[in-house]
């Protein structure tokens, strides 16, 4: 089985909160003035986050920074 990412990995966990809040991809991103495809791609594991950018989504999905970050370090 392929090792995920780093990016994967707090990829999903953005995922996961944000689906725990109802939130499709499209209503999320508008919250936190994101484009669309730009947050999906963050989602897939596709882009490198920065520090910003993933302060920016926790403080959107109402969560510490490091909550996103669960499970990365593995």
């Amino acid at each position: 089985m392929k090792k995920l990412t780093v990016a994967q990995i707090v990829g999903q966990t953005m995922r996961a909160h944000r689906t725990q809040l109802g939130l499709s991809q499209d209503d999320f991103a508008d919250v936190i003035d994101m484009h669309r495809g730009y947050y999906s791609a963050i989602e897939r594991g596709e882009k490198n986050i920065t520090l910003n950018t993933l302060r920016r989504v926790a403080a959107g999905l109402g969560v510490p920074m490091a909550a996103l970050l669960t499970g990365a370090d593995d």
